[in-house]
Order: C-alpha cells, then structure tokens, then sequence
C-alpha cells in the first residue's frame, strides 16, 4: 500500500501558544506542520525542504508579516496565508500588491482555516512538481490568446517567445476565469466567488487589484488594455480570441 504524501505547512509566527494550536490544528487536519518565529528561521527552514504553503503572521514583533511575503514572492510561487488581528481592507489590498494568496482574521474560525488550506492548494496543485513528471502524469489543457499560452494543468503562462510569465496564485486564477469565459461580461462578485472561494471578508477592491496587476503583465499597454476590458457599471470582459490548443 502506498504511502500518502501529506502537504508540509510552514508557520511563521512569533506567539508560542498560537504556533501549538495551529500545528496541533493543521496535524490533526491531515496535513503536516512546523512553525518558526521570524524571517530568518523562514528562510533558513525553506532552504531546508519544499513546503506546500507558509502562514505568516501579519503583526510580528519585529517584522512586519507583509514584508515576508514580498521577499519570499521575489523567488518563490509557494502560497501565503496571512495571519491578521488587524485586518482592514487595506490591510488586503497591499498584501495582494505584494502576492499574499490569502487573509485569515484572528480569532480564527477552525474548519474555515482549514478550508481556506485546502482550496488554496488544491488551486496550486502542481506547481511544486518537476514540469517532466507533470507532463508524463497529466494531460495538459492549454488555451492560446495573443501572443500567450495559457497551460491550466501546469498551471504556467508562456509567452510566444517562450518566456515564463511568473503569476501568483491569485492571479493564475483571475486569467483562468477570464480565459475560460472570454468575451462575457463578468461582475466582481462572480470573480470574487470563482477566484477567492466566496471568502466573508473579500472585497470588491481585491479584484480591482488583482486586474491592475494581471494587465501589467499580460498587456503591451495596461493603461490601454487589449484583453482585460473595463465594462464601466458591469465588472470586466476578456476580449480575445481564445482557441485551446
């Protein structure tokens, strides 16, 4: 019988009794779990192994939870989750300016942590694994617009020019969407429901965000943008000719 490989969560928080509860939470859950208490034990734990997802706490006594996340998006695509006692909106926004996957308040709701865990994963399904043993064990569906090609099993975004086009989770998702539903006219809360699973707290400026940032990326002009169209009162259309390929 063959050994089930558990996904390996990293916590980042400097609060002993917090750490406990959330390993004990996350083991419990299935998966398996360390916790360290800032930046520098991140980092010297990262190089260590590959883990699934890392938790940060937002309001570290020493360091600020946001700025993790930056320095460890600059060279990784691993999911965050932050921790926040103090979220506001605004809170959110920045940590989507700096690829934060998630937010979760404290005091935290258990099974909705948990939930938050799996559906975060299972959207970056993949990502970790070596792309020769992606190709042997998955069939790939790709979409090609312009001159990208949208890969939604490797869950890669290649320029014709064969340039990787690096895109946090959120991101992957919001394209996924637009790719999938291409010249409809789609409101912030349907993209809200289908990129960030119908979270309480998310807010329609999240999504804002999230298309400034994608069209920065995708678009020759994102001031004037080719495929991600502003539909003034209605949300947003993807206009373009999607073919899968």
């Amino acid at each position: 019988m063959l050994d089930v490989v558990k996904p390996e969560i990293l916590v980042v928080d400097d609060d002993a009794e917090v750490c406990e509860t959330l390993v004990d939470l996350l083991e419990s859950s299935g998966f398996r779990a360390q916790a360290v208490p800032d930046g520098l034990a991140m980092a010297a734990r990262l190089d260590q192994r590959a883990f699934s997802l890392v938790i940060i706490d937002l309001r570290l006594k020493k360091e600020d939870g946001i700025e993790l996340a930056r320095q460890l998006r600059t060279h990784s695509r691993i999911p965050i989750i932050i921790l926040t006692g103090q979220g506001t909106p605004a809170d959110r926004v920045l940590g989507l300016e700096t690829a934060v996957d998630d937010f979760i308040a404290k005091p935290f709701d258990n099974r909705e942590l948990v939930a938050r865990i799996r559906a975060l994963l299972r959207r970056s399904a993949g990502t970790g694994m070596p792309r020769s043993l992606r190709a042997d064990r998955l069939s790939h569906e790709r979409y090609l617009f312009g001159d990208w090609t949208l890969n939604i099993t490797a869950r890669e975004l290649l320029h014709s020019d064969g340039t990787p086009c690096d895109l946090t989770h959120g991101e992957f998702a919001l394209l996924e969407v637009f790719v999938l539903h291409a010249n409809r006219v789609i409101d912030r809360e349907q993209l809200l429901l289908k990129t960030r699973s119908a979270q309480s707290d998310a807010v329609s400026r999240t999504i804002d965000v999230l298309v400034s940032r994608l069209r920065r990326k995708i678009e020759d002009d994102p001031d004037n943008p080719r495929f991600i169209c502003t539909e003034r009162g209605a949300g947003y259309r993807f206009a373009a000719n999607v073919v899968r390929c």
